[in-house]
């Protein structure tokens, strides 16, 4: 984006039930910023039934696009993406609706994209500090942390944090498949697509109530980890197809060694050891079987980032030149 000069903010907040807190977060949100000409506050009530989205226009929020019902967060956070972009965002920020997040933190979120060095801004809340973090919450984040950035290949000390800055065209680039949250898949997308991902420490204050998003800390692991499994599967097929033929080829050749030792030793003769025999052919049968299927499934990776790449350029030419006043 170059020095970012002129360039359009869309700060979005996705909600569900936040009458309480929602207020003060919009007015807590800098008007005012840097390299910044117009900031835009979007609400998405995602089908709150306690005056959600009364309280946010109240507080002064600018738009406010409202579900239905409640279709959660991962499809509350793409509706406000693409909302943003028909708005004509240079920038889009994503802010937590409960307050954990200052919002007075936005201009150094952003500062990477408006300096050219990056297309996506992660918040950092150092977890390990947050001493209203369970232990246990806090560990548990770092080992997750540390397995996206396997998967992902990026440095990002904090993936779950929902505190984030998108460029235009990151926000053009990334789409939400998964129905839990956009946070890991975002991150692997970035990563097997090469974008500069930057972070930054930011504050994280403690919320009056448990998260809505999870029922428990383990439901968190259990379906972020379904989400990094079929996010990386995805995107690295070939590599996943091999990983779970790995044990099979491993098995055929032990067994196969076996017997040739056998072979040998009994005179170049091979009596008996039929099951070892035929575990070893169908180990092997099998361990080929899964990786055709890891060929086949990377040659529809293939199609599959043709498909992206088109619909990028679908959502660039919905998007306005102009946003709307």
């Amino acid at each position: 984006m170059g020095s970012g000069a002129g360039a359009h903010l869309v700060v979005q907040i996705p909600a569900y039930n936040e009458a309480e807190t929602i207020g003060a977060v919009i007015q807590e949100i800098p008007r005012e910023i840097p390299g910044v000409s117009r900031v835009t506050v979007l609400v998405v009530d995602d089908g709150s039934t306690d005056g959600t989205a009364a309280a946010a226009r109240a507080a002064g929020a600018d738009f406010i696009v409202r579900h239905r019902r409640n279709r959660g967060l991962a499809a509350a956070f793409q509706t406000g993406v693409d909302t943003a972009l028909r708005l004509g965002a240079d920038l889009i920020v994503n802010l937590d609706a409960d307050g954990q997040y200052d919002p007075a933190d936005i201009p150094a979120l952003i500062r990477p994209i408006l300096e050219g060095t990056a297309d996506l801004v992660v918040g950092d809340r150092q977890v390990v500090r947050l001493a209203h973090f369970p232990w246990p919450k806090r560990w548990l984040s770092v080992l997750g942390s540390a397995v996206v950035r396997w998967a992902s290949g990026l440095e990002v000390p904090d993936a779950p944090s929902g505190f984030r800055a998108y460029s235009r065209e990151a926000a053009l680039r990334l789409i939400v498949l998964t129905d839990f949250s956009y946070t890991v898949e975002h991150l692997i997308q970035a990563g097997k697509r090469h974008m500069a991902v930057a972070h930054v420490p930011v504050r994280a204050r403690p919320t009056p109530r448990p998260s809505r998003l999870h029922q428990g800390i383990w439901d968190f692991i259990r379906r972020q980890a379904a989400t990094l499994v079929r996010v990386y599967a995805a995107y690295e097929p070939l590599k996943t197809f091999f990983y779970l033929s790995l044990p099979f080829w491993l098995i055929g050749l032990v067994l196969f060694l076996r017997l040739a030792w056998f072979f040998v030793a009994e005179g170049f003769a091979l009596y008996g050891h039929l099951q070892s025999l035929i575990v070893a052919v169908m180990a092997t049968i099998l361990a080929f079987l899964i990786f055709l299927f890891g060929l086949l499934a990377d040659r529809i990776g293939d199609n599959r980032r043709l498909l992206e790449e088109i619909l990028r350029r679908i959502r660039d030419l919905e998007t306005p030149a102009e946003p709307p006043q």
